[in-house]
């Protein structure tokens, strides 16, 4: 590997989105207990029995990804927290967060500008 192509490197977490339930609460977000997602680098995985995810669950756990992926300090509430709920209020869906492993990526594979 090039010494260019070392000095872009970067490190985030891979991750997996899964869908919770709140007892007593009904799902309205067209999502079920135990649908999930990976976040690998820039891309989102879907098992292959389960292809589709709700948009507007998406739409509660997007904000979250990039923050979730990159490394925190310990004491960080988003490190400490991984639990997020659905944008509906009525809606008993919670979307845990996990971090998996370390992935490292670069610069270059990401992004057409240089680095200074």
């Amino acid at each position: 590997m090039s010494d260019d192509k070392r000095n872009d490197e970067f490190v985030l977490y891979d991750l997996r989105v899964e869908v919770l339930e709140t007892p007593g609460k009904p799902f309205v977000s067209h999502v079920k207990a135990g649908d999930w997602f990976e976040v690998i680098g820039g891309r989102l995985i879907f098992p292959p029995d389960r292809p589709s995810f709700s948009l507007y669950a998406m739409m509660a756990v997007l904000p979250f990804i990039p923050a979730k992926q990159r490394p925190t300090h310990p004491n960080d509430w988003m490190t400490t927290d991984s639990e997020i709920a659905c944008l509906d209020p009525a809606c008993g869906a919670k979307f845990r967060i996990t971090r998996l492993e370390k992935r490292t990526l670069h610069h270059g594979d990401f992004s057409a500008l240089p680095l200074p």
